[in-house]
């Protein structure tokens, strides 16, 4: 009997000492896979730094310029991180109340990311509360990223993604907040600030011409929409109009676009 005895308490102390080894090696594996996650994905972010860092201070110095408290643009940063919208908020909230303008200048302006959303449906597979976060966190730098990422084998795709999509969300918000903060302290004329917005598109277009031929059938159309919108509409107005009518027309001709673009890049190869 005591040896039966003896023998069940040293079972316990085994199965015991074996679930413990267990939580202590998923722990470590779990560590483990932060950490190279995390690595991976501050490296390929880095460069996202940068620009995020300065144009969110800028949006930062802008909203002080506009009267706003140091704090609403971090807030803003924070709960709505959209970009070049964020730009435009002082507007809005400055300008006359037309919720139904503001509804349609953000759907207009953010539509593209309707469809980064239905291609990364696939790469949100299984991430569990880690989607809702990247969903909302979803921007175009971050999805340029995690869309053509060459994740090495021993990094988890997932937490890669996520992390992606935090460093460059608190990018934004730590530009944002210096921005804020230098705007607050100093006592200076901000005039002319907002000239950053407007440099930042031109930025994207010339960028666009740059890459090569095949991207100027879109530019003109997009020149050319705007343009006749400002003639049209006036300058307060000629924004939702002239989103509208480069939506229609590169959906109406995408097709002869596709087949100019293509016929310009192998003219390009050659």
């Amino acid at each position: 009997m005591p040896k039966d005895l003896n023998s069940d308490i040293f079972s316990e102390s085994a199965f015991a000492d074996s679930e413990l080894y267990t939580a202590e090696y998923m722990i470590n594996v779990n560590k483990n896979v932060h950490k190279s996650a995390i690595k991976a994905a501050f490296k390929s972010s880095l460069p996202i730094m940068a620009g995020f860092l300065f144009l969110g201070a800028s949006y930062g110095m802008i909203m002080d310029a506009r009267g706003f408290a140091f704090y609403f643009p971090i807030i803003t940063s924070t709960f709505v991180f959209a970009g070049s919208m964020e730009f435009l908020l002082a507007n809005l909230l400055l300008g006359a109340f037309n919720p139904i303008e503001a509804l349609l200048l953000a759907l207009m302006i953010n539509a593209r990311h309707l469809f980064y959303g239905i291609s990364m449906l696939d790469k949100y597979k299984g991430l569990g509360w880690r989607k809702i976060y990247m969903i909302f966190g979803l921007c175009d730098e971050t999805f340029s990223i995690n869309c053509t990422a060459d994740v090495p084998s021993s990094v988890d795709r997932g937490w890669y993604m996520f992390y992606v999509t935090l460093f460059d969300h608190l990018y934004w918000i730590a530009g944002t907040t210096l921005g804020s903060i230098f705007g607050a302290v100093m006592d200076f004329s901000w005039q002319g600030i907002d000239f950053a917005m407007t440099a930042m598109f031109v930025v994207i277009l010339l960028e666009q011409l740059l890459a090569g031929k095949k991207n100027i059938p879109s530019v003109i159309i997009g020149l050319s929409a705007s343009f006749i919108s400002l003639l049209v509409f006036g300058r307060d107005s000629f924004i939702i109009p002239a989103m509208l009518i480069i939506t229609v027309a590169l959906g109406a001709g995408k097709a002869p676009i596709e087949a100019i673009s293509s016929e310009k890049a192998k003219e390009e190869s050659e």
